[in-house]
């Protein structure tokens, strides 16, 4: 059981979730204290087959969870599901349009039988024209704008992490803490949805706005002007790239001073930031010169004493050995499906100077089916047989 004190102890959520956007609910839900229970076929969910670039899912969003692994084709396993679903706060689900309803499990047959059961289902579109459409984080990043913004010249480009889903499953976990917090009023449950095209219209929205503040059509970030004259990665003197912003008055004062450019400081034509975006092509050489010069540990270790922004270009595989992330509770240990330690980000937040770690490692499939069945009124033959007739599975 969560730990107490932690801030959704004693809230049990049945999670009907694969691949991104419904396990990053249950995730953000299970760091926070919730009992967390996968509801999984015989085989196990299929995200943790995936290889290639799907390979990362299911270590990376499912810690923290239990296993419950059912057949919901037998009646029984169906049975012994909506005894779960009934001891639940919160279902999360993210299968296709209408098959829930069909395994008896949609929102409105349970609301009667469960009023105060939180149900939030995540799903490609919220109510509207595309809602039967199949949507995936890259059909709605094309159709959203969000490919058109990372790509520019280089033609439509998904963004480099599944943004959509991470997001509409952290939006998913909003609302279901908006409904518990009604429902501590009200005593009743609700219906609540996410979708990643709504999150992705959400994420663009900068950009509709810009180009109605501009009146200009709104140019890809590749191409686009920089909002500050300095905002660029430069290359240093060892071939490295190291990313340099100077992104106000005070810091541009600070950066002339610094690196013996008092002329620039003192041309009134360069008094302002707008000013000094106009004369990029003027600055830009020069800065790049300077930094042409300077190794990158030097340039790095000279913009932080001055407390400019900036920073190295890293891989995904640097931040294992991130000095920040390992210190600052930034990674928790989890045990890979082969046997491997490792550890992997947390949950970006800190609450009152603590941050979530991993209570529960990953779940094998069925690990925690006898404890569950147990906690649902099934006695040990009973669990025996529905194990022995393959209605569930128990590792």
């Amino acid at each position: 059981m969560p730990k107490p004190g932690l801030p959704l102890a004693g809230i049990r959520v049945a999670e009907f979730c694969h691949v991104v956007m419904g396990p990053t609910c249950g995730l953000v839900l299970a760091d926070l204290g919730a009992e967390v229970i996968k509801v999984e076929p015989l085989e196990g969910d299929h995200t943790r087959k995936l290889v290639a670039s799907g390979a990362g899912f299911f270590p990376t969003y499912n810690r923290n969870k239990k296993s419950f692994a059912v057949d919901l084709k037998a009646p029984e396993g169906r049975e012994a599901v909506l005894k779960l679903v009934v001891s639940a706060d919160v279902l999360t689900e993210n299968f296709r349009l209408g098959a829930m309803d069909k395994l008896g499990f949609g929102y409105d047959a349970l609301r009667r039988l469960r009023p105060e059961l939180i149900y939030c289902s995540m799903k490609g579109f919220l109510a509207g024209p595309y809602e039967h459409r199949t949507g995936l984080d890259e059909v709605v990043q094309m159709m959203g704008g969000l490919a058109y913004m990372t790509g520019g010249r280089y033609g439509p480009l998904r963004a480099g992490a599944s943004v959509n889903d991470v997001m509409g499953g952290m939006f998913g976990a909003i609302a279901i803490l908006a409904a518990l917090h009604q429902r501590a009023a009200t005593g009743k449950g609700q219906y609540v949805q996410s979708a990643l095209f709504e999150n992705n219209a959400f994420l663009v929205a900068q950009h509709m706005m810009e180009g109605l503040a501009s009146g200009k059509p709104v140019p890809p970030m590749p191409d686009r002007t920089r909002a500050w004259a300095i905002y660029d990665n430069f290359k240093t003197r060892d071939n490295e790239l190291v990313f340099v912003g100077v992104v106000t008055d005070t810091q541009w004062k600070i950066f002339c001073d610094a690196f013996g450019l008092a002329d620039l400081l003192a041309d009134p034509a360069l008094a302002t930031n707008p000013q000094r975006v106009e004369a990029r092509p003027r600055i830009l050489p020069i800065v790049t010169e300077i930094f042409g010069r300077m190794a990158k540990q030097e340039l790095m270790d000279r913009c932080e004493a001055l407390g400019l922004p900036f920073a190295p270009i890293a891989k995904p595989d640097d931040l294992f050995d991130d000095p920040h992330l390992n210190a600052s509770g930034g990674m928790t240990p989890i045990t890979l499906p082969d046997g491997r330690k490792t550890r992997v980000p947390n949950l970006p937040i800190e609450m009152d100077g603590v941050r979530f770690g991993t209570r529960l490692d990953l779940p094998r499939v069925g690990e925690h089916t006898r404890e569950l069945l147990a906690s649902l009124g099934y006695g040990a033959d009973a669990v025996n047989a529905l194990v022995t007739r393959r209605i569930v599975r128990a590792a």
